[in-house]
């Protein structure tokens, strides 16, 4: 298992992280939020963090928290680019913000590997930025979520990027990978971002460790010959050799590629994320 590294970009930059809190500039926006896997020291004195930062998001528990003003004069909605993409961005009571720019990694493999007409399909699609790049690559693109709100701010993201004609679809993910087995639907590429824990289609608790296994059968079913599947997975309870052994039940002589997701701070500390699985023939 090697380390899949994302790039800054002109409006993304990882600044510093330690102590278990990370430093990030998005756009002209500077965030302080909380992250569990940076138990390194700070490159940069904490006093200097927030002498430039405009907000910091303060944990009250696993499941809570609030955001801490820093600066009055900073906005609490913004919007910036990733190439010919626009992202709307926004401060949330889960400490996101919108986006996870430790996946740009996987925005690169689709515009290298999405071409004209391929049908690409997002599950648990958040807000899309991985659905825009396919699209924005003249991909017919299908994107699927649970959360009404998280769709809308899907399709404002399209509509600021100057795009159209993605296929939102509001369901649970599950289910709709589920009816498209059925219905004989096939896609170049799939890529899924399950939650490490989530509420099912009827208010049941599940675990993506419960889960994995069940998502990836169908996604391979889902996959048209010569397609690639990728699917993100934050929780350290589902390891890279569970990974592997849930695939290997699943799939003959396919190339199965497991990565930790990272970016380096501008401060050269690594931070790591969750695991990406890319699956090809």
């Amino acid at each position: 298992m090697s380390l899949l590294i994302s790039q800054h970009w002109k409006d993304y930059e990882l600044l510093d992280a330690g102590g278990n809190k990370k430093l990030e500039r998005w756009g002209k926006v500077v965030t302080i939020r909380p992250e569990r896997n940076a138990y390194f020291r700070s490159v940069i004195p904490f006093e200097d963090w927030y002498k430039q930062a405009d907000f910091e998001f303060v944990e009250h528990s696993k499941t809570k928290g609030e955001w801490k003003v820093l600066n009055e004069q900073a906005p609490k909605k913004w919007t910036i680019g990733y190439k010919s993409i626009r992202l709307n961005l926004e401060l949330t009571k889960f400490k996101h913000v919108g986006l996870f720019p430790e996946q740009q990694a996987n925005w690169e493999f689709l515009e290298r590997n999405l071409k004209t007409d391929d049908r690409f399909l997002n599950l648990f699609g958040y807000t899309g930025a991985a659905s825009l790049v396919a699209r924005a690559n003249n991909a017919d693109v299908f994107h699927c979520d649970s959360v009404k709100q998280v769709i809308t701010w899907g399709r404002e993201n399209m509509e600021s990027s100057g795009l159209s004609d993605i296929h939102w679809v509001l369901e649970d993910a599950l289910k709709f990978a589920q009816r498209e087995v059925k219905r004989g639907n096939k896609y170049t590429g799939i890529i899924m971002d399950p939650p490490a824990f989530g509420i099912g289609a009827k208010k049941e608790r599940w675990k993506i460790e419960d889960k994995f296994s069940e998502l990836l059968e169908l996604a391979v079913q889902l996959r048209a010959p010569e397609g690639f599947i990728i699917v993100n997975t934050y929780s350290p309870r589902l390891t890279a050799k569970d990974i592997r052994q849930s695939a290997n039940h699943i799939l003959e002589n396919e190339n199965i590629q497991v990565d930790t997701l990272c970016l380096k701070t501008v401060t050269n500390k690594t931070l790591e994320y969750g695991l990406r699985t890319l699956i090809q023939p």
